[in-house]
């Protein structure tokens, strides 16, 4: 395959994910992202190596070439998945690659999450004149919700007016490759996004609108959820950002610690395998642990025989 060819293979399969598999927009533009770096290597090659170098060892020594520049492990891991994608899409057109890639090997990270003492401090004690923010009670009721819901920085954006039922306290949201499901909140969350409603967002010209709206009366960006949710950090004494995302983690965490089923936990955040919600089992167990070492009676007892 040419390089023109392959542009062309590229912009097919961008249109492929985004119509037929239906992949999440972030998705879409980290495979675009990627398929473009790996063109703009193959244009960087010699013309020998370009006229010589079958397609599958240029894409391997492309891929190579990420491990040396000492790229974040999770984004060269990306990458080899963008590749076996495009191998699958290309393959009923008559293209084999042949590749043979093995994604590398991701470090194991436990969920960094807020504590149930600091996301309480900043829900029951930081008051909207106290937010420095045009729109107080939007942000605050930005960050209810994604504590009341767990839902991702890219669900919360695109909640309309008609998802939300404030009978029942539920939310419709539409998560990665657009599958729906129903989250819950509870009456705390449902009088700050109905005061936010009334005193702030007042007009509503139709039921199709985002819930949360900028100074233009548009959708809010996810760039724009994660600066209102650093901004809450000036209201505690923490030496690390909160993010959107730290928020969700600090949901299903405290929901375990107060033993909640975990696949009830699953449902609420969209995973759709089990693996992805057990990694908060281990935030649990180890929270339980430092626990047991510190409140355990054969504790007290050594103390006591070592004075």
């Amino acid at each position: 395959m040419k390089l023109n060819e392959f542009k062309q293979k590229k912009d097919e399969f961008i249109l492929y994910i985004k119509v037929e598999r239906n992949l999440a927009i972030n998705t879409q533009k980290a495979y675009a992202s990627d398929l473009n770096q790996f063109i703009a290597f193959w244009q960087n090659l010699s013309e020998n190596e370009k006229k010589t170098l079958p397609l599958r060892q240029t894409i391997e020594r492309f891929l190579v070439s990420l491990f040396y520049k000492k790229i974040d492990k999770a984004s060269i891991a990306r990458k080899f998945s963008c590749f076996t994608s495009f191998e699958k899409f290309l393959k009923p057109q008559g293209i084999e690659l042949s590749l043979q890639l093995t994604r590398p090997r991701l470090d194991k990270k436990l969920p960094i999450y807020l504590s149930l003492d600091e996301i309480t401090h900043i829900l029951d004690n930081v008051k909207p004149e106290n937010i420095p923010s045009k729109h107080p009670l939007r942000d605050k009721a930005i960050f209810e919700l994604l504590y009341a819901t767990g839902v991702r920085c890219s669900e919360l954006i695109n909640i309309k007016m008609i998802d939300i039922d404030f009978g029942n306290k539920t939310i419709r949201i539409f998560g990665k490759g657009r599958t729906e499901r129903i989250v819950l909140f509870g009456k705390k969350a449902k009088d700050i996004v109905l005061n936010y409603i009334k005193k702030e967002r007042k007009f509503i010209g139709s039921q199709q609108e985002a819930l949360f709206l900028n100074y233009r009366n548009q959708k809010l960006s996810s760039r724009s959820v994660q600066r209102i949710i650093e901004m809450f950090r000036s209201f505690l004494k923490i030496g690390r950002n909160i993010t959107p995302h730290k928020i969700r983690h600090s949901f299903a965490t405290h929901l375990l610690n107060r033993g909640v089923d975990l696949r009830v936990v699953q449902e609420l955040l969209g995973h759709k395998v089990l693996s992805s919600t057990e990694k908060y089992t281990h935030v649990s167990l180890e929270q339980l642990s430092k626990t047991c070492n510190k409140s355990h009676p054969l504790k007290k007892l050594l103390k006591t025989k070592v004075n």
